[in-house]
């Protein structure tokens, strides 16, 4: 008997696997997996949110015309070069869709972040994934991989996994390099924590192939509200809206974002403790022998001598009600990803990985 079979390249999507919240059996978890804000989100998102609450029962939006105003006066942007997404992820959703088909190839780079793989082969064209180099993005191998076929090119910068950016001088010979029927996306998901860095919107102005994308979710604190963004020349900011549903976001969402990106404060603040405390769990896990490359996002790739060491602090993170991100599956077995939380969490992770160290040492020794 026939049965219904999905498009060609859904089965060979591995499922995201989202960052561990909790630990069976244990309460006091310090949950430092998954890039969220310490701070949670700003009070003002929560009263937004709340006086929202009243109006559940009316359709939302269907233009976002007051958060693409917003985001435009916050940002010096056209609001009429800006979708607004249910998170970035629906955003690269788009774009594949809009722009990827059989046939065609979405270039990705060897420790990119996984969506860009699933939306594409959920659009049915074909992942395609270059080097890195020493973990961050190699304009080079993304431009060797060019081909006839290729209509995407992913870049997180700064990066995750890795924490690591592309200088601005390489973007602009990447693009250069492009064919102009390619796409450049420019995933500014923790742009907000780069300093003196917009994101890509520069490039935006000056190029009719290169699209930013940006979130509310790290630095505003409100994953989950699924709010994110896009901005890109208008032909394509048009296709996309094409695609997106009439009400993606909701009121409440809406309202929280809308509050968050004028809360100018709250973003200054919680990006200073950000970068304090970044530094400083940097520095306290290098001294224990766990190195990392320069962070510009809010967490920090710590590398460990191997795979099994990597596997067996993690265990003991866990022992301890610790939580933190494994990234195997992309290609970096040897590293844990340690989201920046607050003093007192970067305090105890550090504090537990120094207990894991110095029972290695007292194993090595007896």
């Amino acid at each position: 008997m026939a049965r219904p079979t999905p498009q060609p390249g859904i089965l060979d999507i591995a499922l995201y696997q989202g960052g561990a919240s909790h630990i069976d059996g244990m309460a006091n978890v310090l949950k430092l997996s998954s890039n969220e804000n310490p701070a949670g989100p700003p009070q003002s998102a929560k009263d937004a949110i709340k006086n929202a609450s009243m109006d559940m029962h009316r359709y939302p939006s269907t233009d976002h015309a007051d958060l693409r105003a917003a985001l435009g006066a916050r940002f010096g942007l056209d609001p009429k070069k800006i979708i607004c997404g249910a998170g970035s992820d629906e955003i690269i959703a788009f774009l594949c869709q809009a722009y990827a088909g059989v046939g065609d190839e979405v270039i990705y780079t060897e420790h990119g972040f996984g969506m860009y793989k699933i939306s594409a082969r959920a659009a049915g064209a074909t992942p395609v994934k270059v080097k890195e180099r020493n973990r961050v993005v190699s304009t080079k191998a993304i431009l060797d991989g060019v081909t006839d076929k290729t209509k995407l090119v992913f870049i997180a910068n700064p990066a995750n996994p890795t924490g690591t950016m592309v200088s601005q001088a390489r973007i602009r010979d990447l693009i250069n390099g492009l064919p102009p029927h390619v796409i450049l996306v420019l995933d500014g998901a923790y742009a907000e924590f780069a300093d003196d860095y917009d994101g890509g919107a520069s490039f935006v102005e000056k190029h009719d192939n290169v699209v930013m994308t940006r979130t509310f979710s790290k630095l505003y604190g409100l994953g989950g509200l699924r709010v994110g963004w896009g901005y890109a020349a208008q032909p394509i900011i048009d296709v996309l809206n094409r695609v997106r549903g009439p009400f993606n976001l909701s009121g409440p969402a809406l309202a929280g974002a809308l509050a968050a990106v004028n809360d100018v404060d709250f973003a200054r603040t919680a990006k200073a403790e950000n970068a304090k405390w970044r530094s400083w769990l940097a520095e306290a896990l290098a001294e224990l022998g766990v190195p990392s490359d320069v962070s510009k996002a809010n967490f920090i790739l710590a590398r460990f001598a191997s795979t099994d060491e990597a596997e067996a602090c993690d265990d003991f993170l866990k022992s301890k009600g610790v939580i933190v991100r494994r990234v195997g599956g992309y290609g970096l077995p040897y590293c844990l990803r340690i989201t920046v939380g607050d003093e007192a969490g970067c305090r105890r992770v550090a504090h537990v990985i120094g207990q894991f160290k110095e029972g290695q040492s007292k194993e090595a020794q007896s």
